[in-house]
């Protein structure tokens, strides 16, 4: 039995090792905020004053959930960086090379270089999709979409991935013991192969607030807030975590490096809290929202990496821009966005305040006293 957890030990070991060792190749200097502009509305701005939003808060990268034409071209000749999204009910269509050439042809080709299109992501949360039939037309569809982008000479510019969602990881505390569900890691070994090699990122959707709303006695608040706590070690690599986005992101470096690859980038495709919920939705308040996004963002102005890999800024896209009226589901799905319709704050986060550091207006860095005593300096 000794032998048994010595050999555990050795195994955990390695891993740090060769996960820490494959911080190099980060390109430094690279903006680590974007933001998700999402379209769920009948009441949301054109984007060309969506544009002028982001500008004013010197936003420089975007993800939208379609290729949408009108934001396409208003986004021409802008520093905004935009990421753009294939439908998962188009993933059938796509894994075809000759269909997957039509759509980057019609759908990508015409905006670049104008439009700044630096990423694709092929379906949303597929390994955790209710219709389980999509997974096996997952990577097919991504290397068919990336052979396009070769053929049209856009690779060099535009990285292909895939959106998950935490749910796909079967184990993820501690962060050591990440793992996959067992029912993908077939066709997630092929995802991360492709990812492996053409050096693009693996991108999760994590959300503390869930697990804070399932299990709100036993999660602390201020761990999944990012406020002062002892926080909790990892009992194998005994690093500290002082928040949960950060152990989530270090679960999914483990459950990739068990399938043997270590190498590769995390990034976090949306990260959020609604100001509003049902009266189920435990912790969905306006106060919770703002100490999430704002310690949030100081964390990102400080350009952190995770305990795992701290010398890896961590790229993070907010969810979202704006409350989208028309998305269904609970009441807290239609309250995430930082900014109303009609681009007034939903809360103060003092997002143009962090944004430009030299900005002294009292309006755009209040929060509430409750809320501004719990985040760090």
């Amino acid at each position: 039995m000794a032998l048994f957890f010595s050999k555990i030990a050795m195994f955990h070991i390695f891993l740090v090792f060769s996960l820490i060792l494959s911080d190099c190749g980060f390109l430094e200097g690279v903006e680590s905020l974007g933001i998700n502009y999402g379209q769920v509305g009948n009441n949301l701005p054109p984007p060309e004053k969506v544009l002028d939003l982001l500008t004013s808060l010197k936003i420089t990268k975007a993800r939208i959930y379609d290729t949408n034409p009108q934001i396409l071209t208003a986004f021409a000749k802008s520093n905004v960086e935009l990421i753009v999204t294939v439908a998962n009910q188009m993933l059938p269509v796509i894994m075809d090379p000759q269909q997957a050439l039509q759509w980057v042809n019609t759908q990508i080709k015409p905006y670049v270089p104008e439009t700044r299109i630096t990423g694709i992501l092929v379906g949303n949360e597929v390994f955790t999709d209710d219709d389980t039939t999509l997974l096996a037309y997952l990577v097919p569809a991504i290397v068919s979409i990336h052979s396009a982008l070769v053929q049209l000479g856009l690779d060099s510019y535009i990285q292909v991935s895939t959106p998950n969602s935490l749910a796909v990881l079967a184990q993820s505390f501690p962060p050591s013991a990440g793992t996959f569900n067992t029912e993908v890691t077939g066709v997630m070994s092929q995802f991360l192969q492709f990812l492996s090699s053409t050096k693009s990122p693996f991108w999760i959707n994590a959300y503390p607030y869930f697990a804070y709303k399932d299990d709100p006695n036993r999660v602390s608040l201020d761990y999944v807030l990012f406020n002062p706590n002892s926080g909790t070690v990892d009992p194998y690599t005994k690093l500290n975590y002082d928040n949960m986005l950060y152990a989530q992101v270090d679960a999914a470096i483990f459950a990739m490096a068990r399938l043997g690859y270590s190498g590769i980038e995390v990034r976090i495709s949306e990260t959020g809290w609604p100001s509003k919920g049902d009266p189920n939705e435990i912790g969905a308040t306006i106060e919770n929202a703002a100490i999430y996004n704002r310690n949030l963002l100081r964390r990102q102005l400080e350009n952190e990496g995770t305990p795992l890999r701290p010398q890896m800024k961590l790229e993070v896209y907010l969810f979202a821009l704006f409350n989208e009226d028309m998305k269904p589901g609970p009441t807290s799905e239609r309250n995430y966005g930082l900014y109303q319709p009609d681009c007034t704050m939903a809360y103060n986060v003092g997002l143009s305040a962090l944004s430009s550091p030299s900005s002294t207006s009292s309006a755009s860095i209040s929060l509430t006293n409750s809320a501004s005593k719990v985040i760090k300096p």
